[in-house]
């Protein structure tokens, strides 16, 4: 029997947001570790493992005429494809430390995944020094949110120093379980369910969200499932039409250098910060740790701009992704992520108040249910033809709408091994719209935050961006340890 699955509407937006050439939309991590190395082999073999895990990362994209692409199972999966092996030149003594790992991470960054199979890549880097390894991951935003998703870097990581049943060797590692690829349908057949639902869904949907109203919600719920995600569709598309127009009227964000057209190219910076210092601003002036995240941003490009001679009045707009993925839907597969538009107050130039403006911004806009509203458009996804919506979300790709994306992902607290070698700092990677020069994703593990630049390869200044970053957060460090004595 054959198998297929359609795209979400927000995973095939994802897909069509990339046809432009110079739009890359994998997201990833450049992840360090610190330990005896695996051989290239007892790698493969432990992503193989887990591979039962994830098994997205066994299927590609099929494009349907007309319709929304589907996912089908490669029947040429080859892992040795997938999962590929390098080692960086001898460090050059006058160079800083990973220098030839961000230029590696950048090159590798700029090429695209190959749409005919799953769409990803794992490279595993030697080279580093002092007994460091690299893994650069590379998957496809319409696999994985980036945000919450369940991912394969997730299910290869291990709270256990051990590799699995004892350590070093191969017939030691974990035994994958056989797999073998379903038959995918038709494109005829593709072709015909794409044209049924697209004629019965939407009528199906709003029927069922119209009867639904006037009935208990629980009754609804027992009785028919589908007519209460009906309804819970149309509720949150009520709840958040009044902030979905406060977003239309935005709208271009404020010129500047960040948003211009882009090319290919990719340069990728990494720095790490103490998730203990960033708690200590928090505990002095409030807010949470997101909020002093996107302080620090804004005091980084304050100082950026300034070092390019750019006025420094007035605001930026940063978009920030948000998870709506609820409990009930923790390691499913696909993206359940919306989006918040959040102004950065770079013309303040008191680190404080900047904080302080940043937390009121993102304290209203949670209350607005803004990300609500905007994840219940995207479901509308549903009702139109999926080559219109195909164009909205080129158009989308193409429009100012934002000056920078700012992701921060909060990890595990704890170690966390690769066969042994123990994780030392995530440098995560979010990719960049055609007219966005620099994206910042930060995630957290273990008491580090490793912060992850994604820039255009014209952005020769990446490094002062990070290092302005660096700075930005010293300066709350040091008020918010004034402030603190003061109360002792």
């Amino acid at each position: 029997m054959s198998w297929s699955e359609r795209l979400s509407p927000l995973d095939a937006a994802f897909l069509h947001m990339e046809e432009s050439p110079s739009a890359h939309m994998h997201v990833g991590a450049v992840v360090v570790f610190r330990g005896k190395p695996p051989s290239y082999r007892e790698l493969c073999a432990h992503v193989e493992a887990r591979l039962e895990f994830v098994p997205r990362y066994r299927q590609r994209v099929e494009m349907v005429p007309l319709g929304r692409p589907v996912w089908v199972d490669d029947e040429h999966f080859d892992l040795e494809y997938h999962v590929r092996h390098t080692a960086l030149p001898k460090r050059d003594p006058d160079e800083p430390e990973d220098a030839s790992l961000k230029r590696l991470a950048g090159r590798l960054l700029s090429q695209r995944l190959d749409r005919g199979k799953p769409l990803w890549e794992l490279w595993y880097i030697e080279g580093l020094g002092d007994d460091r390894v690299a893994i650069l991951s590379k998957t496809h935003h319409c696999m994985v949110d980036g945000v919450s998703g369940v991912d394969l870097a997730t299910v290869l990581l291990d709270a256990d120093p051990s590799p699995p049943r004892g350590a070093g060797s191969l017939e030691r590692l974990e035994r994958p379980k056989r797999w073998e690829a379903r038959e995918a349908p038709s494109r005829v057949e593709l072709m015909a369910t794409s044209l049924r639902d697209q004629v019965t869904q939407p009528i199906q949907l709003a029927r069922e969200a119209i009867k639904s109203a006037s009935d208990d919600v629980q009754r609804v719920a027992e009785e028919n499932p589908r007519a209460l995600e009906a309804r819970k569709l149309v509720d949150d598309l009520l709840a958040g039409m009044k902030p979905l127009l406060g977003i239309a009227q935005l709208g271009f964000a404020p010129e500047s250098s960040l948003n211009r057209p882009i090319g290919p190219h990719r340069r990728f910076e990494m720095l790490q910060l103490q998730l203990s210092r960033v708690k200590e601003v928090r505990a002095a002036f409030g807010g949470t740790v997101n909020d002093v995240v996107l302080a620090i941003v804004a005091g980084a490009l304050r100082t950026l701009l300034r070092q390019r001679g750019e006025p420094t009045t007035g605001e930026l707009r940063v978009m920030v992704p948000v998870s709506v993925r609820s409990a009930e839907q923790r390691g499913t597969l696909g993206n359940q992520v919306a989006a918040i538009f959040c102004p950065l107050p770079i013309g303040e130039a008191d680190p404080v108040a900047r904080l302080t403006r940043v937390r009121e911004s993102m304290q209203g806009l949670k209350e607005s249910k803004q990300a609500v509203g905007a994840q219940a458009l995207t479901r509308l996804g549903d009702f139109a033809p999926p080559t219109l919506a195909a164009q909205a979300a080129r158009l989308l790709a193409t429009t100012r709408s934002f000056n920078l994306v700012v992701t921060n992902v909060p990890g595990p607290q704890f170690p966390l091994y690769l066969l042994g070698c123990e994780l030392l700092a995530c440098y995560p990677v979010v990719p960049l719209a055609p007219q966005t020069t620099l994206g910042v994703a930060l995630l957290s593990t273990n008491g580090v935050i490793g912060v992850g630049v994604t820039a255009d390869a014209d952005t020769r200044d990446i490094g002062a961006f990070a290092t302005a970053m660096e700075r930005a957060l010293d300066e709350l460090v040091e008020l918010a340890t004034r402030k603190l004595d003061r109360e002792a």
